[in-house]
C-alpha cells in the first residue's frame, strides 16, 4: 500500500504549513522472537520503507548486549525523506519507533506496516503511546519538484 500526500498542503491551524509529518510509538511487551532479534527488526524496517513511497539510503543496527549499553538494540533506516528508527531496551520489555517524513511519503504507512509485521510476530506488544507531530512548518507554500 503505497500513499502519498501533497506538499504543503494542510496548515497546523496557526497558520503555518508542514513541509514533513514525524510519527512516533512507545510500546511495551515486547519479547524478542530471536536471539538476533536486532537484524529481524532492521529488516522489518527495511520492508516497511521498501512498501512506502520513500527510497532507503542506508540501514544500520547496533545490538547491546548489556555490558556498556542496557541490553537491546538501536536500528535506523535512513531514507530520502528522513528516517525510521527502532529503539529497545530488550530486558525491560520496552520498543520506540519512529518515521519521519518531509516529502510525499506518509508516515502513518511505514509506522502501520511495520507495527503490524512486528505484532505478528511478537502478539503481546502493546501500544501506549502514539503522537503525530507536523514538522517544518513555514509560513509560504513551497513547491513541488
Amino acid at each position: 500500500m503505497k500513499s502519498m500526500r501533497p506538499m504543503s498542503s494542510t496548515s497546523d491551524g496557526t497558520g503555518l504549513i508542514p513541509r514533513g509529518f514525524h510519527v512516533h510509538l512507545d510500546c511495551v511487551g515486547y519479547i524478542p522472537p530471536a536471539k538476533d532479534d536486532h537484524s529481524w527488526i532492521l529488516e522489518l524496517m527495511r520492508e516497511a520503507v521498501r512498501n512506502s513511497h520513500a527510497r532507503e539510503v542506508h540501514a544500520h543496527v547496533v545490538p547491546f548486549d548489556g555490558s556498556v549499553s542496557p541490553p537491546g538494540f538501536a536500528a535506523v533506516v535512513l531514507i530520502d525523506e528522513s528516517h525510521v528508527t527502532a529503539h529497545c531496551y530488550s530486558d525491560r520489555g520496552l520498543l520506540a519507533i519512529d518515521a519521519f517524513t518531509c516529502g510525499m511519503t506518509e508516515p502513518e504507512v511505514i509506522i502501520d506496516h511495520l507495527l503490524q509485521s512486528i505484532t505478528k510476530e511478537i502478539p503481546t506488544l502493546q501500544v501506549v503511546n502514539r503522537n503525530r507531530t507536523a514538522r517544518f512548518l513555514h509560513d509560504h507554500i513551497i513547491e513541488s519538484p
